[in-house]
């Protein structure tokens, strides 16, 4: 038998691969997940010998319910509930902004607030950054004004031109005494060790999030940091779509092959900075290693400072991972599109909505209110770009307007509602933010804000092409099999 295995060592190995694909497809059909994405790869696993477990292993496992952080000795800390009933809000209160302008907005910060005891913050001055020349430049203003504390988190961190820029302005802050810690993500960051070595010797601590052997091979893998965050002093904080890497900067000198990056990033200074801060202690205990049953953690009180009074613009911080146990910033999505009564617009580089998303959009193109979505005409994927088109047909004869952005490539992610209700953040409009990266978003119940950003939508239609369903059903035969075969990956991408 065995010498029979042996000489046919390819029909073993097949043999070998159905065992173990027949166990994860047990474990997949007991997880209950989405059946889409069940579906999605059971076929892998049965089509596609090696390849489908190698799918299995880097898109189908659920971590959601495994609980692959210990958050349970930080969430309980001292200073972190301390300052968590400190900004509480009293019913009273709550019912007192639901009388003016929250309206049933309000349903979004009591599911966010049950969700994940995410305080709406009332206290707060808000600062919209378009595109990454200008959030850098507010950045390093701040860097350069810091006096205790500097904590960043990254998916991409790149030692490039604007990378080595940052880094020597956090050198340069760690020269005068300021605390200075980097997360940045082991797949979509790119650091030389001449760089580590230089914030090492600088004494700026950093930490690899989940790292991976060969990062190139694995760069859709999932369960990866998609947040980009920078806490300073504890009461600004800045979030959004902005990566440190070139790619995100637009300079005169730009060669006329680099493409326009078109995004949105938001700079806070006010009380939502203290949700931002505990979010990131978590990712930092655990990239560092210093969360554990019997750990005693000693969080120092500059992290959580006291706060000036700022002006009145509420905002509530959603973060969401395989770690929560509910899906927070899309299920705040939903009920923002649900609660909808004028108008819904979206901007977002990915549109690859799961079932729910996309129910609440269409039903609400089709109650009367007016939807319109803006993605990138190319994009930076290829099979993003197909499977986002694959819904086309479907939102168009809803009755949502679809616009493509012909300047470049649009990264930002952001959604206004009725000129009252706005979201900013890390999150696209696609699964893979919604249920396997971390992410973060700002939801921002401030009139002014979103009337900013409505502007901001108006501007960006100016180098937009709308999206006409006549001309979109004449497209050819190759490319909607891509949009069907980019489709059927649609749970995985």
């Amino acid at each position: 038998m065995l010498s029979w295995l042996t000489r046919n060592w390819f029909l073993s190995a097949l043999i070998i691969n159905y065992i173990v694909a027949l166990s994860a497809a047990f474990f997949l059909l007991r997880s209950n997940q989405n059946p889409r994405k069940t579906l999605s790869s059971l076929l892998f696993l049965v089509a596609f010998p090696f390849v489908g477990l190698a799918i299995y292993y880097f898109f189908g496992l659920e971590y959601r319910k495994s609980k692959i952080f210990k958050r349970k000795d930080l969430a309980a800390h001292n200073l972190i509930q301390e300052w968590s009933e400190r900004l509480k809000i009293s019913s009273e209160k709550l019912n007192e902004y639901e009388q003016t302008f929250l309206e049933d907005r309000l349903k979004v910060a009591r599911l966010l607030h049950r969700n994940q005891a995410s305080s709406l913050t009332l206290r707060n001055d808000l600062e919209l950054l378009i595109n990454g020349e200008v959030a850098f430049e507010r950045i390093f203003q701040d860097i350069d004004r810091a006096k205790d504390h500097i904590h960043l988190e990254y998916f991409i961190f790149n030692d490039d031109r604007i990378g080595n820029a940052f880094i020597d302005k956090l050198v340069s802050a760690r020269e005068r005494g300021v605390e200075v810690k980097l997360i940045y993500d082991s797949v979509g960051s790119s650091l030389s060790g001449k760089a580590k070595k230089r914030m090492r010797e600088a004494g700026i601590e950093y930490y690899s999030f989940m790292p991976v052997i060969f990062s190139n091979f694995t760069r859709k893998a999932n369960y990866r940091n998609h947040r980009k965050i920078c806490i300073i002093d504890g009461h600004i904080g800045f979030l959004g779509g902005v990566n440190v890497s070139d790619d995100y900067v637009n300079r005169e000198d730009d060669p006329p092959s680099k493409t326009y990056w078109r995004d949105t990033h938001l700079r806070i200074e006010g009380h939502a900075v203290k949700t931002m801060q505990a979010q990131w202690l978590l990712n930092y205990y655990f990239v560092s290693d210093h969360v554990g049953e019997d750990t005693d953690l000693e969080i120092p009180e500059d992290y959580f400072p006291e706060i000036d009074e700022h002006p009145n613009k509420p905002v509530q911080i959603a973060a969401s991972g395989p770690d929560t146990d509910w899906a927070n910033i899309m299920e705040a999505i939903f009920m923002a599109i649900t609660s909808a009564e004028s108008c819904v617009r979206i901007t977002t580089p990915y549109f690859i909505p799961n079932e729910a998303i996309l129910t609440a959009l269409k039903s609400a193109a089709r109650s009367g209110i007016e939807v319109q979505i803006l993605v990138p005409r190319i994009g930076d994927s290829w099979a993003a770009r197909y499977a986002s088109r694959s819904y086309f047909r479907e939102i168009l004869e809803s009755g949502i307007q679809v616009f493509w952005y012909n300047k470049g490539m649009v990264h930002a992610k952001s959604m206004v509602v009725d000129d009252k209700f706005a979201t900013i953040g890390t999150s696209n409009m696609d699964y893979r933010s919604f249920d396997i990266n971390f992410e973060i978003n700002a939801l921002i119940f401030d009139q002014g804000m979103a009337v900013e950003l409505n502007e901001q939508f108006n501007k960006d239609l100016e180098d937009c092409t709308e999206v006409q369903l006549d001309l979109w059903e004449k497209r050819d035969d190759l490319n909607k099999f891509k949009e069907s075969f980019c489709r059927l990956w649609a749970p995985l991408l």
